[in-house]
């Protein structure tokens, strides 16, 4: 395991560490998850070119530090994730970020394209989008989290969410801290300013955005004639990396060096 002091509290980001020649590839998890459980068979798959590779949790989630004084908002994330791969000697990675992880990419790609020479996107949120009601299911930031109350959220609505989410995603979604992971859900379906789309869409550095069958984003001719490009997974679920490893490490092949 490695870590990096992102935070003036001294708080950690952590991160498992595949060895192996550069360009560096960097996983990043979705909301409620961690990067080692979503990504090791990917990282570590025959069919993909071995890479250096970090799968790193962001902070509040997952084996990373929680502190009480980080705002857990995209840029805060994208701005940590920054700090942590300038301490452990990175810059030019592929970037592979799943769901609420690529919307902190995109953030992280505008603000240090140093840092990013490619940028694949899993299901990433692109636009605000006001929060889901409670408690009715699913939707945005994962199973209608952003729209409780902060102290609502910690003190109970969390457990409507653990039955709505079911135990898989409970598994990694129990690790994040709660305060955390109502912050940036709420983050999340504020968006940032420019929205994510925007930004994306500015970006220069070879981008793909993967989605899954059926589901495509909105405005695909948009996201092409800026040059990124959209591409289907068979696998029908929204955690592809899980649900078809295969098909995912496959993908991949044909997007990263």
């Amino acid at each position: 395991m490695h870590d990096a002091i992102v935070h003036p509290s001294g708080a950690r980001m952590r991160w498992v560490e595949l060895p192996g020649p550069d360009p560096v590839r960097v996983y990043v998890h979705g909301l409620g998850a961690t990067s080692a459980p979503y990504y090791a068979e990917v990282a570590a798959h025959p069919l993909l070119p071995r890479r250096r590779s970090l799968l790193i949790d962001l902070l509040g989630f997952g084996i990373s530090d929680r502190p009480r004084e980080f705002a857990y908002t995209l840029e805060a994330h994208a701005e940590a994730l920054a700090a942590a791969l300038e301490k452990a000697g990175v810059a030019g990675a592929a970037l592979i970020a799943h769901s609420m992880g690529g919307a902190v990419a995109i953030v992280l790609a505008a603000r240090h394209p140093e840092l990013v020479a490619h940028l694949v996107l899993v299901d990433a949120d692109l636009d605000p989008r006001p929060p889901a009601p409670v408690p009715a299911g699913g939707g945005i930031a994962g199973g209608g989290i952003a729209g409780y109350g902060e102290e609502e959220f910690v003190e109970g609505g969390w457990k409507e969410v653990r039955d709505r989410v079911g135990p898989h995603r409970w598994s990694t979604m129990r690790l994040a801290d709660l305060r955390g992971l109502h912050r940036t859900a709420v983050s999340l379906a504020r968006g940032t300013d420019p929205t994510m789309r925007a930004l994306l869409l500015s970006l220069r550095m070879p981008r793909a955005y993967l989605h899954r069958e059926g589901d495509a984003p909105d405005d695909v001719g948009g996201l092409r004639a800026a040059g990124v490009r959209v591409l289907s997974v068979p696998e029908p679920g929204h955690t592809v990396m899980l649900d078809d490893p295969d098909a995912f490490a496959r993908t991949l092949t044909a997007l990263l060096p």
